[in-house]
């Protein structure tokens, strides 16, 4: 397998196959005692595939526009 100049390699179809993975799937890189293993994240527990920022999806509940938002940043009044 060779890697291009952008960094980027084919993962072969019969391990896609294995590890489950399609388009748009997220996957990690994992290291172990100096080897890096290719994981599929969605088979992981849920915690680890959510993102950081997950908890505060849906969570604003002013009815402001945007610009209106933006005023208030910017302390423009």
């Amino acid at each position: 397998m060779q890697m291009t100049a952008e960094g980027r390699v084919t993962i072969p179809r019969h391990i896609r196959k294995r590890l489950n993975l399609t388009p748009q799937t997220e996957v990690d890189f994992v290291e172990e005692n100096g080897r890096f293993y290719l994981v599929n994240i969605s088979l992981l527990s849920p915690a680890r595939t959510k993102s950081k920022f997950h908890r505060f999806r849906g969570a604003a509940t002013v009815k402001m526009r945007t610009g209106e938002i933006m005023q208030l940043t910017r302390g423009e009044a």
